[in-house]
C-alpha cells in the first residue's frame, strides 16, 4: 500500500499535476492539503477519473481544506474541528487491510502556519497554532489507546529537528522552527511513541526538506528548504514498514506548489 501526502495549494489550479503524480508514484492513497476549495467545487469527477473512486473532502472558500482521496473503500469518515473554529484542517477515515489483523485508520492535519511573530501574546494566529497542537496531541493520544493501526500524515507547518531547516542557526526565532514550536511537536511524536517515518529512516544527520520558499529565484540552487509535511505512524505499524520516497521534482513543475508530495509504502 502507498499513501501520499501532499500540500497542494490550490486542487482546482493543480489537477494536472496531481494527474502526473498518480502516473508517477501510482500511490492507493492521497491525502491533500490546503485544498483552497469550497465542498460544492470540489473537483470530484475529475480525480475518480484518476482511478479513485472512494473521496472525501472537507473544505471553504479560498483557504485551508483537506481531502483523501482512495482507491480502496473506506468508512467512518472523522472531520475533527479543532480550536472550535470551522476551518477544514482535519479528516480521517479507516480502512479494512486484508495484511493487517485489524483496522488502518488515515488521519490528514493541515496545522496552522502561526503568522510571522512567534510570541502568542501578540499574535493571534500563532497562538492559535499553539492550541491546535495541544488538541492535536489529546486527539492522537486517544487514537492510539486502541489496538488499530494509525498513520498520521499531513502539513504540520513545523521543522522540528535542527536538520529539518537549511540553517538552524539562522532559523531558530522564525516561525515554523521555534523551540516552542519544535519542542511541542516532537513532544506530540515523543508522548505518543510515534515514528517520525522521514526522520527515523534518514539519521539525525542528514538533510531533509519537504518545502521551498517561492522567494527563492532558484529553488534548487539555493535549496533553503525546510521539512513541514510529516508521515507518522503508530509503533505497531513500524515493522511494516518498506519505502519512502520526497517527490522533489514537483518543486519543478509549471506554477508548482511550494511542497512536494512524500510518499510511503507499507
Amino acid at each position: 500500500m502507498k499513501i501520499l501526502t501532499w500540500n497542494i495549494n490550490s486542487v482546482r489550479i493543480r489537477l494536472a499535476h496531481l494527474k502526473t503524480i498518480v502516473k508517477e508514484l501510482d500511490p492507493d492513497i492521497i491525502c491533500l492539503q490546503e485544498t483552497k476549495c469550497e465542498d460544492a467545487k470540489f473537483p470530484l469527477k475529475d480525480i475518480q477519473k484518476l482511478g479513485f473512486k472512494f473521496v472525501v473532502f472537507h473544505g471553504q472558500p479560498s483557504y485551508n481544506g483537506v481531502a483523501i482521496l482512495s482507491r480502496i473503500q473506506f468508512k467512518n469518515v472523522v472531520k475533527h474541528d479543532f480550536c472550535n473554529k470551522s476551518d477544514a484542517r482535519h479528516i480521517s477515515v479507516e480502512m479494512s487491510c486484508r495484511d493487517l489483523d485489524n483496522k488502518l485508520c488515515i488521519h490528514n492535519f493541515y496545522v496552522p502556519a502561526g503568522g510571522d511573530d512567534p510570541d502568542p501574546e501578540v499574535n493571534q494566529k500563532f497562538k492559535h497554532k499553539l492550541d491546535f497542537l495541544e488538541e492535536m496531541n489529546l486527539y492522537i493520544r486517544d487514537q492510539i489507546l486502541d489496538k488499530r493501526y494509525h498513520v498520521f500524515v499531513g502539513d504540520m507547518n513545523i521543522a522540528p529537528h535542527i536538520n529539518d531547516v537549511w540553517s538552524h542557526k539562522q532559523l531558530v526565532n522564525v516561525v515554523s522552527h521555534t523551540n516552542i514550536e519544535r519542542h511541542t511537536l516532537n513532544n506530540i511524536i515523543g508522548d505518543n511513541k510515534l515514528c517520525d517515518i522521514m526522520r527515523y529512516f534518514a539519521g539525525d544527520d542528514d538533510k531533509v526538506y519537504s518545502w521551498w520558499s517561492y522567494r527563492n529565484r532558484d529553488w534548487k540552487k539555493s535549496n533553503r528548504g525546510r521539512r513541514l509535511d510529516h508521515i507518522w505512524c503508530s509503533q505497531n505499524l513500524k515493522n511494516n514498514y518498506k519505502n519512502h520516497q520526497i517527490f522533489t521534482e514537483a518543486r519543478d513543475f509549471e506554477r508548482p506548489s511550494d511542497h512536494v508530495p512524500v510518499i510511503l509504502e507499507i
